[in-house]
C-alpha cells in the first residue's frame, strides 16, 4: 500500500469523515462542527498530538490506546482524572502509530493548505466512478467555460 493510500485508509478507519468530511474542510457533524484540515495552522507534532490525544472540552476524540491510562501523562502532560469533565471522548477505533504517521502525512500532503477542494481532490479521494463527485465535475466544468 502507497504511503499516501495509507495515511487515506486511517482517515477512513479514524472516522475524520464523520466531522472533517472527505475533503477535510470541516463543518457540521454528528461530533459538533468540526475545524477545518485545510486551513489549520497546526504542524507535524501538532497535529500528530491532536489525533492521539484528541482536544480536551471538544468532541475532537483520541485515537491512542494508550492516551490517559493511569499516570500516563503524554497528552498535554494531563491525566484523564486531572482532565475532568473536559476530557475528550474515545475514538470507536484506535490506531497503531504507523497508521497515526501516515494519517499525518495525508493531511499535510493532500489537505492542510490546499484550497477549496475539487472535482480533483474527490476523485482522489473516492476514486474515478464516484457518483459523489458528480456535482464537483458540473461546478468545475461551469467555472472553466
Amino acid at each position: 500500500m502507497a504511503a499516501g493510500d495509507a495515511g487515506k485508509a486511517a482517515y477512513k478507519k479514524a472516522n475524520c469523515i464523520g466531522c472533517h468530511k472527505w475533503h477535510g474542510d470541516g463543518g457540521g457533524g454528528y461530533g459538533g462542527l468540526a475545524l477545518s484540515l485545510r486551513k489549520t495552522a497546526l504542524d507535524k507534532a501538532g497535529l500528530e498530538m491532536l489525533i492521539r490525544c484528541g482536544r480536551p472540552g471538544t468532541r475532537m476524540p483520541y485515537h491512542d490506546r494508550k492516551a490517559y491510562r493511569g499516570d500516563n501523562r503524554s497528552c498535554y502532560e494531563s491525566t484523564k482524572d486531572e482532565l475532568g469533565d473536559s476530557m475528550p471522548p474515545r475514538a470507536r477505533s484506535f490506531l497503531r502509530d504507523k497508521e497515526v504517521a501516515a494519517l499525518v502525512d495525508y493531511v499535510i500532503e493532500n489537505i492542510q493548505g490546499k484550497g477549496a477542494p475539487d472535482h480533483a481532490d474527490c476523485v482522489a479521494f473516492w476514486g474515478e466512478n464516484a457518483r459523489r463527485c458528480n456535482s464537483q465535475k458540473k461546478q468545475h466544468s461551469t467555472e472553466t467555460e
